[in-house]
């Protein structure tokens, strides 16, 4: 009989070591007319010594966004989107904008803008492992949007258009559903496993994302994923940045990320993202600007982010 508690043991650590070397399939299930919800609250500062003056620019997103399965063919499926929820805080240079797109306010052109982005359908086409193949009819809401900036004056139209595209346009977009969902490999792993996927810098800066991912536990229900990411720009590329100032970046960082999957769907219902990169622009010189000659202005860039997705129907 006192043998019994130790064979036990050993059964159990026979069966966990056959369970770390089993196989499981992650990838991305769905049926058409599931209706998912999308939970985005981030915040992003991004730090520029232009002249030994620190400048300091902060975003926050408070965002809920549906996605529908509107079109299912082999490999890939038709998620339709639109936002539900959709707030904004914009601070830089004293100036503050302060957006809840459900809210009239009179004296905040964007916010009339971004209200027109509310509940409009765009689409995203994504395949079973994750990769996303195109964004569409988003640019379209948006320039539609534009129309709300009509009554200003020309240089103030171009500065709200770009604020807006540059925060939620298709590269944007794109770029930041690429960081949220994790890109499966196409056959089964086990536990340990990391794989990774490139993906190009989308969005105002120019490079690319090296994206790694591990599985670190599973069951029948979920999966614990940890990802880390390494982004570096590309220095010779020339951007155009606020003001219409025209730099080069050379620009890295990293980002990690844990997620609690849910394997039904492939989705993640919880991600904890956090991201730190730094670097420099360099103006170029532009008399116009009053920039004399090429400028080195270092930037530091830190973003928290937290997402929840749930089913809903």
């Amino acid at each position: 009989m006192k043998r019994i508690p130790g064979l036990i043991v050993m059964v159990l650590i026979l069966a966990l070591s056959a369970k770390a070397q089993e196989y499981v399939a992650l990838n991305y299930t769905f049926h058409k007319g599931e209706l998912f919800e999308l939970e985005q609250k981030s915040r992003s500062e991004t730090y520029m010594t232009v002249n030994d003056i620190v400048q300091r620019t902060t975003r926050d997103y408070n965002n809920i966004i549906t996605m529908e399965v509107t079109e299912i063919q082999p490999g890939k499926t038709t998620l339709t989107f639109r936002y539900k929820d959709l707030k904004f805080n914009f601070n830089a240079k004293n100036q503050n904008i302060y957006v809840d797109a459900k809210v009239t306010k009179e004296d905040e052109p964007f916010q009339a803008g971004l209200k027109k982005v509310l509940d409009q359908p765009f689409t995203v086409e994504i395949q079973t492992t994750g990769i996303i193949n195109k964004v569409e009819g988003l640019d379209n809401i948006l320039d539609n949007a534009g129309s709300a900036f009509s009554s200003l004056k020309k240089d103030e139209q171009e500065a709200y258009i770009k604020l807006m595209k540059d925060q939620f346009g298709t590269p944007a977009f794109q770029g930041w559903l690429e960081q949220l969902l994790i890109m499966y490999p196409a056959h089964g792993i086990k536990t340990g496993t990391q794989w990774e996927e490139n993906v190009p810098l989308r969005g105002g800066l120019v490079g690319s994302i090296d994206l790694y991912w591990n599985l670190q536990t599973w069951d029948a229900q979920t999966a614990k994923i940890g990802g880390t990411s390494k982004i570096k720009t590309d220095k010779v590329q020339m951007l155009t940045l606020e003001d219409g100032i025209k730099a080069t970046a050379e620009i890295s960082g990293t980002t990690s990320s844990n997620y609690l999957i849910n394997r039904s769907s492939g989705l993640p219902s919880i991600c904890v993202q956090n991201t730190d990169m730094s670097g420099d622009y360099t103006y170029k010189a532009n008399k116009a600007k009053r920039i004399k000659r090429d400028l080195k202005v270092p930037v530091k860039v830190v973003t928290n982010a937290s997402y929840k997705i749930k089913q809903m129907k």
